[in-house]
């Protein structure tokens, strides 16, 4: 294992630049090192300016993700070990997909809007009175959102999913799992409003399930599978719609909406 590598990280001051540069750092390999342990030694000991986001080092706040040798990574749980061996260089970048702000630091509002956009709380059509007490769950429906609830909102899987790459309009997938986090829930009664937002081909059907989403998440979440199971449920409400009573007054009412 080498003893130093060289991390090539973009440099950009919207001040001073017209589009980054890189630029190169020599820092220490120790056993217990992470990215972010480099990071934070070339802010401390060589250049001052260097700019990344970075809160809990434990994995948990999801704020240093960042494009490590093109990979989307947790900065504090990627070691730097894992790279030496592969040559002298290593390259840091933003997550890709987000606009920069400055050096490592990614622009969030869009994908802030888009998770607002899904409603990821809890939706109740009415409330029981306060002297029924709590809503109560048994542990088969907590599990049935338990993997979604683990979303940490590190937007690595949409640095990962060409969708967000060629479609800037696709809800994505943190977004969609969030939604499916609720939906699931047995104290949630805001599927309908949900399905209104993202069954369309911005939301669900823009997907063309790679996986990649679910590749890369720290967390073990399964966005693509969420997308699918929503995708599945889209479909068999559309089906409804046609052989129900219901669904088809209301098919009708539709089509002659439209027709005047």
């Amino acid at each position: 294992m080498a003893d130093k590598i060289v991390l090539e990280i973009p440099r950009y001051s919207p001040e001073r630049d017209v589009k980054p540069h890189f630029e190169e750092f020599e820092v220490p390999v120790h056993k217990e090192w992470v990215v972010l342990d480099a990071l934070n030694y070339i802010k401390d000991q060589v250049d001052g300016s260097l700019t990344y986001r970075w809160s809990c080092r434990m994995g948990i706040c999801g704020s240093c993700g960042m494009m490590v040798d093109g990979e989307p990574k947790l900065s504090c749980a990627t070691f730097l070990s894992s790279y030496s061996r592969n040559g002298n260089k290593l390259r840091v970048e933003p997550l890709r997909y987000f606009p920069i702000i400055r050096d490592l630091v990614t622009e969030l509002s869009d994908f802030l809007v888009k998770l607002k956009a899904v409603k990821p709380w809890l939706i109740r059509q009415e409330e029981p009175p306060l002297s029924e007490g709590e809503f109560l769950q048994t542990p088969e429906q907590l599990e049935q959102y338990k993997q979604y609830s683990m979303c940490i909102n590190c937007t690595l899987c949409y640095a990962a999913c060409p969708v967000v790459g060629l479609d800037p309009v696709f809800v994505g997938p943190a977004a969609i799992a969030l939604a499916q986090r609720y939906n699931q829930d047995s104290r949630d009664q805001g599927a309908g409003d949900r399905m209104a937002v993202l069954a369309h081909p911005e939301g669900i059907w823009g997907c063309t399930f790679v996986g990649e989403c679910t590749r890369v998440c720290p967390k073990h979440v399964d966005p693509a599978g969420a997308i699918q199971q929503y995708k599945l449920k889209a479909a068999l409400d559309w089906v409804k719609s046609f052989v129900t009573p219901l669904g088809r007054k209301n098919t009708d009412v539709r089509r002659e909406a439209a027709n005047d």
